[in-house]
């Protein structure tokens, strides 16, 4: 039976999606153009196979990676070899409680949603209100699709004024990620919101950046235990047999630096 309002995926088989309800009433979807979703997917299921244009496309549910690669973007976001390595490095699971900002399009965020489950708590700041607004609507339609989301609150503004939105919502955390152009400036003012043994995370395009954060959390405190950058490499089949790298490798985008609240004092 067809399903008023659900979620659906159209799926190339190149990986790229489009992502539509199955509502009647003209939309346009772009890459596939203008029509009504349910007269166009009426007698259709997940898993049958149709064709829109000159597109053949797989239905699908959609899950984060659809909602990934269907995403609104503004801001450049943080992409998923990062991420994954942060998400897993950090510890952070179901039932987290995570800060993030700054939000900018919602692509950490994103990730971040779909490991917390509905036990976890996200807490997003964003400074420029044109990145929020895409970035939130994002967030809003992944909301949807997942099968669960955490508890998500939105701060519009800076890093540093999100104190009183933790206390009130989480009262301490288990995990910073820090996505702004000067980390070591808002550090100090939100590593009390940390649990003993929590972990903050600062994402620097430039090693004048990871320079001064890695000083400012040492000052602070903290244990580094990791720095460094993840370089992905694609391969792919040749032409006349065997594997070889890829033409697109995605070399440098950023270093990650993530160090952990640790006790000053030994208890005697």
């Amino acid at each position: 039976m067809d399903s008023i309002g659900e979620w659906l995926a159209l799926r190339e088989d190149d990986g790229r999606a489009y992502i539509l309800q199955r509502n009647p009433g003209e939309v346009k979807i772009k890459g596939l153009g203008r029509f009504d979703p349910y007269e166009l997917l009426k007698g259709f299921s997940i898993g049958d196979r149709i064709k829109i244009g000159q597109k053949s496309l797989t239905m699908v549910k959609p899950s984060i990676t659809e909602a990934r690669r269907n995403m609104a973007r503004r801001a450049q976001v943080i992409g998923i070899k990062d991420s994954g390595f942060i998400i897993s490095w950090m510890g952070i699971g179901a039932g987290s409680r995570v800060l993030e900002g700054g939000h900018g399009s919602g692509g950490l965020a994103m990730n971040l949603a779909s490991v917390l489950g509905s036990s976890g708590t996200l807490i997003s700041a964003e400074l420029r209100p044109e990145h929020a607004e895409v970035g939130i609507k994002n967030m809003e339609r992944l909301s949807e699709i997942l099968p669960e989301f955490p508890k998500w609150e939105f701060h519009h503004g800076d890093l540093g004024g999100v104190n009183d939105l933790v206390k009130k919502t989480c009262h301490e955390l288990d995990a910073i990620i820090i996505d702004v152009a000067e980390p070591w400036i808002i550090v100090d003012k939100i590593i009390p919101l940390l649990r003993m043994g929590g972990k903050i995370a600062c994402y620097c395009p430039t090693t004048s950046q990871l320079e001064k954060s890695w000083i400012k959390l040492e000052e602070c405190g903290l244990s580094i235990e990791w720095s460094g950058e993840m370089i992905e490499r694609r391969w792919s089949i040749a032409s006349k047999g065997g594997v070889r790298p890829s033409n697109t490798p995605i070399g440098h985008t950023a270093f990650i630096i993530i160090a952990t609240k640790i006790a000053l004092d030994e208890q005697e």
